[in-house]
C-alpha cells in the first residue's frame, strides 16, 4: 500500500485500515466525507463570528436602552415640576 500524496500519517493509517476492510469506502467516498467535513468547519467558523457579532449588537442596544430609560425618567421629572409650578401658579391666583 503506497502512502498517497499530502496526506499525513494519521489519514494514511485511517485509509490503510479502511483497505484492509475489504475496501468499504472508496477514494470518492474519502474526498466527499473530507468535502462535507471542510463544509462543516467553514460553517462553524462563520457561525462564531455571526455569535460574537450578534453579541456585540445586543450589548450596544442593552447599553442604548439603559441610556433611553434614563433620559425618559429624566423628562418624566422634568415634566411633573412642570405640572406642579403650573398648578402652583393657578392656585396663587
Amino acid at each position: 500500500m503506497a502512502k498517497t500524496a499530502g496526506k499525513s500519517d494519521r489519514d494514511q493509517q485511517l485509509i490503510n485500515n479502511m483497505e484492509s476492510d475489504n475496501n468499504l469506502y472508496t477514494e470518492d467516498d474519502l474526498r466527499q466525507l473530507e468535502a462535507k467535513i471542510d463544509d462543516l468547519i467553514a460553517t462553524v467558523g462563520q457561525l462564531k463570528n455571526e455569535n460574537t457579532s450578534l453579541r456585540n449588537q445586543q450589548e450596544k442596544l442593552v447599553a442604548e436602552r439603559s441610556q433611553l430609560i434614563d433620559k425618559t425618567e429624566l423628562a418624566r421629572s422634568r415634566v411633573e415640576a412642570m405640572i406642579s409650578r403650573l398648578r402652583s401658579l393657578e392656585l396663587g391666583n
